[in-house]
C-alpha cells in the first residue's frame, strides 16, 4: 500500500498584507501622480517585485484605481457632517479634510483624488468616470447634509441645497489644492470657516473679542 503524502499548496504563501501594500502604493500616487509613479517606484514602495504586483493587483492602472476605491471608503465624510448643527457638522468636515491635506512626508498631499486624478482624466475615460464618481458622491452627502438641516429650519425654505452642495464641495476642493500648493494651515481654516459663513449666513453668537467684560 502506497503511503499517501500530504498534498502541500503550490508557491509561497503571500508575505505581504494586501490592505498594507495598496497604501504604500497609493502613498506612491499620492506623492508623484500616475504618470510619475513607475512601476519600479511601486515595487520600492510595497517592497514587492513586478510578478508579485501584477499577481496581486493587476497592471499599474488596475493598481491606482484599486488605490482610488481604498481611498474613497477612507475619509469618511458623511461620519463627519453627522451630528450637531449644520455649521458644526460643516467646519468639522472641512477641519476633518484639513487633517488629510495637510499631511505628507515629503509636502503637504492635498486631496488624492484631485491632486492625482484630474490630469488623468483628460485622456483616460475610465479615470475621467472615477473623478466623476467622486465628485457626485461629495456633492450627495453635502446635499443630504444640508436637506437634513433645512426640513430642522436651520436653512430658509427658499434655499437650494443642491446648488448649495456643490459651493460646499467647492470649497472642499480649493481646501484640497492649496493644502497641495503649501498653504498654511491657518490660512487654509479661515477659508473653510468663510465657505460655512456663505452657506449657512453670518454667525450670530458674538465673537470673543466683541463680548464685553463684566
Amino acid at each position: 500500500m502506497v503511503q499517501k503524502q500530504e498534498r502541500r499548496p503550490r508557491g509561497r504563501p503571500r508575505a505581504y498584507d494586501p490592505e498594507e501594500a495598496l497604501g504604500q502604493a497609493m502613498g506612491a500616487f499620492w506623492d508623484a501622480g500616475y504618470a510619475a509613479t513607475s512601476l519600479d517606484d511601486l515595487s520600492a514602495a510595497t517592497g514587492m517585485n513586478r510578478p508579485s504586483l501584477y499577481a496581486a493587483f493587476g497592471d499599474k492602472q488596475a493598481i491606482y484605481l484599486k488605490a482610488i476605491e481604498r481611498y474613497r471608503a477612507g475619509p469618511a465624510l458623511r461620519d463627519a457632517l453627522a451630528g450637531g448643527t449644520l455649521r458644526e457638522a460643516l467646519s468639522r468636515a472641512y477641519r476633518a479634510a484639513l487633517s488629510v491635506y495637510l499631511a505628507g512626508d515629503r509636502a503637504q498631499r492635498g486631496c488624492f483624488v484631485i491632486g492625482t486624478a484630474a490630469t488623468e482624466a483628460v485622456t483616460n475615460p475610465i479615470v475621467r468616470a472615477e473623478v466623476a464618481t467622486v465628485l457626485r458622491e461629495v456633492d450627495k452627502a453635502y446635499e443630504d447634509r444640508l436637506r437634513q438641516a433645512q426640513a430642522a429650519g436651520e436653512l430658509h425654505a427658499d434655499a437650494d441645497p443642491a446648488s448649495l452642495a456643490r459651493i460646499a464641495s467647492a470649497v472642499l476642493h480649493s481646501l484640497a489644492v492649496r493644502a497641495r500648493a503649501g498653504e498654511r494651515r491657518r490660512a487654509l481654516e479661515a477659508l473653510a470657516d468663510k465657505g460655512v459663513e456663505l452657506i449657512c449666513g453670518p454667525d450670530a453668537r458674538p465673537s470673543r473679542a466683541r463680548r464685553r467684560r463684566p
